[in-house]
């Protein structure tokens, strides 16, 4: 059993959250609104008010935790506020990462932000990853169906888990 870390825990992320813990493992989610916690936690997951727009109010998530999933695909905001928060931000948080015991993390890189935007998402994480030797996945699907998508992510967490 792993802990796992959503950030971005939403409705498509509460879903991927009860699906990992019907695979045994221990999950958080970051939600930026306290009235979301309970939704998190009806899914099995321990609910963590944060906001990745400002990254030090998820770091104390990153603690215990094995695998991160940076679920923010689908965002909302102005194009410089998406640019920065898969940009800067994202950046600044996998620097946490190497204070962190999380050895993997998966990325969402499909979603209503831009597709340019999570290109350069993704490029951040995989030279991150690479450069860190941290395993790593980039999440391509779409999440036209949530429970075909969640099974795909959590298996995608399970390989990160696994070394690759």
């Amino acid at each position: 059993m792993a802990r796992c870390l959503i950030v971005g825990c939403g409705c498509c992320g509460a879903v991927l959250a009860g699906e990992l813990v019907a695979r045994g493992h221990a999950v958080r989610g970051t939600t930026r609104s306290v009235e979301r916690a309970a939704v998190i936690e009806q899914a099995g997951a321990e609910a963590f008010v944060g906001d990745p727009d400002r990254v030090a109010t998820i770091a104390p998530a990153l603690e215990r935790v094995s695998v991160i999933c940076i679920l923010l695909g689908s965002a909302r905001g102005s194009r410089d506020a998406l640019a920065a928060l898969h940009g800067t931000r994202l950046e600044m948080l996998l620097a946490r990462v190497l204070d962190s015991p999380a050895r993997g993390i998966v990325y969402e890189a499909r979603g209503s932000v831009p597709a340019e935007i999570l290109a350069g998402g993704a490029g951040i994480v995989r030279a991150f990853c690479e450069g860190s030797r941290i395993p790593y996945a980039v999440l391509e699907a779409e999440r036209d169906a949530v429970g075909a998508w969640s099974s795909l992510t959590a298996e995608a967490v399970e390989r990160v888990l696994g070394g690759g």
